[in-house]
């Protein structure tokens, strides 16, 4: 995604998709050692992980097909070789479909380079506030684009912000009350930065998305380091958030993301308390407590 990454954290603005596609597989071989996958490891590594002929050879495809691969040329390649260097890589099945993006963005959906929307419809701002769990909704940018009482009590009432700064990630990564929210941030900032890999792989053109990354990429330094890792998440469903809050203290959210039908992608983000338990119990309190309306 946007990203030239040099000397390991630098990252500027635009997206350049054979840059993205080298880097990305680069730092998968980084991950794996020879014994991890069978093969015998011999000699002096100059860095870290596969060499490209191994790859080559657990893919299956000569050391030139691969190297004109990670040199960022996959239009021509087959779904079957891609689909080899990613089990040889052993991707998961977001970091496949990420690569497969990357090497041939024509396969990608149509359905991704639909407009941002800027506001919820009436529908689902009624929907939002009709549930009894924190409940926002984000778009593929990871703008704020509606929320609930029990969200503004959880994460901080975002009506007291600009709607510019109303961003999952730039409050994540750049708004120390917003970290103060989540008794396990670095783990959340990881997440955060998989997902906006991620989503800006399926909109390699959106340009505010890219600006975003270099706004965040030229304030964080934590975020820099972050996208050098080149790791891609969707948000797992089911995943234990830890939060902190002033008044309840710390306490457990199970996150359910959810697409949400329509043109442009948007997300209905949820968050739930285990029956029973002491975070339910902090969820229930947080709700009785009066709030202001939001503006």
């Amino acid at each position: 995604m946007s990203s030239h990454v040099a000397d390991g954290d630098q990252v500027t603005s635009g997206l350049d998709r054979r840059t993205e596609l080298r880097e990305f597989l680069r730092s998968r071989r980084a991950r794996l050692r020879p014994e991890d996958v069978g093969l015998p490891s011999y000699g002096r590594r100059r860095v870290p992980g596969l060499r490209r002929e191994e790859l080559a050879q657990l893919a299956g495809v000569s050391y030139a097909y691969y190297a004109r691969l990670e040199q960022g040329y996959g239009d021509t390649m087959s779904a079957e070789v891609l689909d080899a260097v990613a089990r040889a890589l052993r991707l998961s099945e977001e970091e496949r479909d990420h690569l497969i993006r990357l090497a041939q963005p024509e396969r990608q959906s149509t359905a991704q380079a639909a407009a941002a929307p800027r506001q919820l419809g009436p529908s689902v701002q009624h929907l939002l506030h009709g549930l009894g769990v924190p409940a926002f909704v984000v778009s593929r940018r990871l703008d704020i684009l509606g929320w609930n009482r029990l969200a503004a009590a959880v994460f901080g009432d975002w009506a007291l912000l600009p709607p510019e700064e109303r961003n999952v990630a730039r409050l994540a990564f750049l708004s120390p009350e917003t970290r103060d929210r989540f008794a396990e941030p670095d783990r959340t900032a990881l997440r955060i930065a998989g997902v906006l890999r991620l989503n800006a792989g399926k909109s390699p053109r959106d340009s505010y998305l890219s600006s975003l990354i270099q706004e965040l990429s030229q304030k964080s330094e934590e975020f820099r380091r972050l996208w050098a890792r080149h790791e891609v998440s969707c948000g797992t469903i089911g995943e234990s958030v830890r939060m902190r809050h002033p008044l309840v203290g710390e306490f457990d959210l199970v996150h359910v993301p959810m697409a949400l039908p329509g043109g442009a992608p948007m997300r209905l983000m949820t968050y739930h308390a285990e029956p029973g338990s002491r975070s339910e119990e902090a969820l229930r309190m947080l709700a009785s407590w009066e709030m202001e309306p939001l503006r």
